[in-house]
């Protein structure tokens, strides 16, 4: 049974780039009953969505490397390796996003997007959600520099085997969520791409 709550009041805490809105908010509990009124700040960016450039010609990805401010602490600095992604503006479907997101950040153009999943990165203090997808592409003549200088993007494009791709990983250079999710996603599904592929 689809458990209710309520939002007893709400308030911008601040509004800049992102907005933190402060709630008050109660729920129902798993006993019964409801719990007390609890006070909770959420970030509200807004909604993103993310793709894996596939060459199953060359069992290739195309992955981008960018400054992120939230990483300066990082041990390895803030410069992150990541897919492209982008935030769903107004009137985009996620899969626009990733076609546009693709032009702009790499240069390329996806051929058979696929759907994977929708997900909550941080739902303990932020309402947004990521759209996954995976797309064939050619990527022979992929990776440069890119991203739009009116979003202070700069942009690295590159293209590594799925196999140093997945070293990554394990060696930890490799280390947001949404990178490492599709990229162990992908691992699922990637053998019988290549059978199809012989």
């Amino acid at each position: 049974m689809k458990k209710k709550w309520q939002v007893l009041d709400q308030e911008i805490s601040f509004q800049g780039f992102f907005r933190l809105v402060k709630y008050k908010i109660r729920h129902e509990l798993f006993a019964g009953g409801w719990s007390a009124p609890i006070e909770r700040e959420i970030l509200e960016r807004g909604h993103a969505a993310a793709v894996l450039p596939y060459d199953a010609k060359t069992d290739s990805v195309l992955l981008i490397e960018q400054f992120r401010a939230g990483a300066m602490n990082d041990k390895n600095g803030p410069w992150l390796v990541e897919f492209i992604a982008g935030m769903v503006e107004e009137g985009e479907t996620a899969e626009d996003v990733v076609r546009r997101e693709a032009i702009e950040e790499a240069g390329i153009t996806l051929q058979d997007i696929h759907y994977i999943t929708t997900y909550y990165p941080t739902p303990g203090g932020c309402s947004e959600t990521i759209s996954l997808y995976w797309a064939h592409a050619d990527l022979s003549k992929a990776g440069g520099y890119f991203g739009l200088s009116s979003e202070g993007e700069d942009i690295r494009a590159f293209v590594l085997s799925f196999k140093d791709a997945l070293a990554l990983v394990d060696d930890g250079k490799l280390n947001n969520s949404l990178a490492i999710i599709l990229l162990l996603w992908f691992q699922r599904i990637r053998q019988s791409l290549l059978k199809n592929q012989s």
